[in-house]
C-alpha cells in the first residue's frame, strides 16, 4: 500500500517530522518516505498572519486539491472534501483547547466547543475519502469530556468510526514514560477500515462467541500484546478482571442524551462493543531529561531573569497567606508568588447571593529540574504563568525561561524548525511569543517517529 497521508490541523508539521524520522532540517531535504498528498492548517484567532501554515509551506511546500487550487489555508470546514487527493493514512493533531488541562474540566464544553466541533470535519473526510487508516492525537482529559457525562465526546467518536466501518483502538501515553524528555499525556487514536489486511487480522483474534469470557480474552491479547500500540508501546501484563465491557448504542442521538462510561487509557471498539482497561507502561531504556536538551553555550540576555522579578522575599518562601489583605502588586509580580502554593479570599454568587470563600492552591517548583523530564508545555510557555518554564542556566548559574530552541527539542522538533516562515513570497522571522505557541501546541514527534516503525509493518503487508 502507497504511504500516502492527509494531515489536517497540520500545526507545523509534527506528524509529517515524525512520520519521516526528521530529527534535524537538513533530514527535510531528503526524499519522504510518507509522502504528504494534502494538509490544512488554519488558525482563526489570526486575523493577518498564518504563522503555523507558513511555517509548514516554509520548509515543506504546499499541496493543490484535485482542481489544482490551494486550498491548505482554508478553514476546514469550508473545504469540499471530495476535493482532497486519495490518501491511506489520514493524521491530525485535532484541536483540543475544549477538553485542555488548561482550563479545568467542568468549565469544558467539550465536543460542543468551538474548537470540539472541528471534529465532524474529520467525520466528514471519513465519509468522503474513506481513509484505511487513521491515526489523531488530542488531550487525555477526551476521554473524561464533558465533566456532566463522562465519557459521552469520545463515545460519539467511537461511533462515528463504527458507523463508517472502523475498528479503533486507543491509548493514552505519556512521553516520559517512554523515555522522553517531556511529560506529556495525550491520547492517540488509531483506526482501520474493514476489509483491510490488518482489519482482518484483529478480527481474526477476535472471532469469539460471548460465552465464557472470549470476547474479552480477544480484547486483552490485543490490548496487551498484539494491537498496534501494543507492540509499539509495551505494557505490563493485566488480569481479566480488570477489563470492562461496553455497548455503544447504534444511535449518536442516544449517545448525546444518555451515555455516560469511565473510559480507560487503552482499549479497543469493536464493531459496537466497548473493552477498555487500565494500562502500566513497561520501559527500560534511555531516558532524556531537561537537562539533556537545555542550551549550553551563550543564551541571550533577553531570557534572563532580573532577580527582584524573581522574588519577593526570602527565597525559602514558598507560599503566601493573603487572607487578612492583598500583597503589594509588586510581590505579586515575582515568580516566587506566582509558583508559590496561595491563600486568599475570593467572592462567589450562588442563589443570587454574593459570599466570600477560601481559594487556596500548593506551589510548584519555582526551579524546573534538569534530571526530570520537563512538564508538559502549554500554549502560555514563556508567559508570566505558573505553567511557564523556568531554568537554570547551564554556563552562567542564572535563572531564565527556555528559549525557543528548547522548547522545540522538548517537543522532539528540530532546533530552529520555527525560525522561519514563508509569508506572502517572502522569508521572515517568526515572533519568539508564536514560536512557545506554536510548540506548546503540538505533539511529541519522537512518539510518532515509533508509531512510523509499526505503521510501516502494517502498510508493507497491505495489497
Amino acid at each position: 500500500m502507497k504511504k500516502t497521508v492527509c494531515e489536517l490541523f497540520a500545526g507545523v508539521g509534527g506528524f509529517r517530522c515524525g512520520l519521516n524520522n526528521i530529527s534535524r532540517l537538513e533530514d527535510i531535504k531528503k526524499k519522504e518516505k510518507w509522502e504528504t498528498v494534502w494538509f490544512n492548517q488554519w488558525e482563526p484567532s489570526e486575523k493577518n498572519t498564518q504563522y503555523a501554515h507558513d511555517c509548514y509551506v516554509y520548509h515543506f511546500g504546499t499541496c493543490k486539491d484535485i482542481n489544482g487550487n490551494d486550498t491548505t489555508n482554508l478553514d476546514i470546514e469550508k473545504v469540499d472534501k471530495t476535493l482532497i487527493p486519495d490518501f491511506n493514512l489520514l493524521v491530525g493533531g485535532f484541536p483540543c483547547q475544549d477538553y485542555s488541562v488548561a482550563s479545568s474540566l467542568a468549565n469544558s464544553k467539550g465536543i460542543e466547543g468551538k474548537k470540539g466541533v472541528l471534529w465532524w470535519s474529520i467525520r466528514d473526510v471519513l465519509e468522503k475519502k474513506k481513509p484505511p487508516f487513521v491515526l489523531l492525537e488530542n488531550v487525555d482529559r477526551l476521554i473524561k469530556s464533558p465533566a456532566s457525562q463522562r465519557g459521552r465526546d469520545f463515545a460519539i467518536m467511537l461511533a462515528c468510526f463504527r458507523d463508517e466501518g472502523y475498528t479503533v483502538e486507543w491509548r493514552i501515553i505519556n512521553a516520559a514514560d517512554y523515555g522522553y524528555q517531556q511529560r506529556r499525556r495525550r491520547i492517540f487514536i488509531f483506526a482501520y477500515k474493514d476489509g483491510t489486511k490488518y482489519a482482518n487480522n484483529i478480527k481474526n483474534i477476535t472471532e469469539y462467541s460471548d460465552d465464557n469470557n472470549e470476547g474479552k480474552i480477544a480484547a486483552l491479547d490485543i490490548l496487551i500484546s498484539k494491537g498496534f500500540f501494543a507492540k509499539t508501546f509495551k505494557v505490563e501484563s493485566e488480569e481479566l478482571k480488570n477489563i470492562k465491557v461496553k455497548d455503544l448504542p447504534e444511535s449518536l442521538g442516544n449517545i448525546s442524551d444518555k451515555f455516560s462510561f469511565n473510559f480507560e487509557n487503552s482499549g479497543i471498539m469493536l464493531d459496537s462493543k466497548i473493552y477498555t482497561i487500565k494500562t502500566i507502561p513497561s520501559y527500560n531504556g534511555k531516558r532524556i531529561n531537561l537537562g539533556d536538551i537545555m542550551e549550553t553555550e551563550n543564551v541571550d540576555e533577553s531570557y534572563f531573569i532580573p532577580y527582584e522579578r524573581l522574588y519577593y522575599t526570602d527565597e525559602s518562601v514558598t507560599k503566601s497567606d493573603e487572607t487578612q489583605g492583598a500583597l503589594p502588586k509588586g510581590d505579586r509580580q515575582t515568580w516566587q508568588y506566582i509558583k508559590g502554593g496561595k491563600k486568599m479570599i475570593r467572592k462567589s454568587k450562588k442563589q443570587g447571593k454574593d459570599f466570600d470563600y477560601i481559594y487556596s492552591e500548593g506551589p510548584i517548583s519555582m526551579i524546573d529540574e534538569e534530571d526530570k523530564p520537563a512538564r508538559t508545555m502549554l500554549t502560555s510557555e514563556g508567559g508570566f504563568s505558573r505553567s511557564t518554564h523556568i531554568v537554570r542556566d547551564k554556563k552562567t548559574g542564572r535563572i531564565r525561561l527556555l528559549t525557543a530552541t528548547e522548547a522545540e527539542r522538548i517537543q522532539g522538533f528540530p532546533t530552529n524548525h520555527t525560525k522561519n516562515v514563508l509569508m506572502n513570497g517572502s522569508i521572515e522571522e517568526m515572533p519568539l511569543n508564536k514560536r512557545r505557541f506554536m510548540m506548546g501546541n503540538a505533539l511529541v514527534i519522537d512518539l510518532v517517529k515509533d508509531m512510523e516503525k509499526t505503521l510501516s509493518d502494517i502498510f508493507d503487508l497491505e495489497d
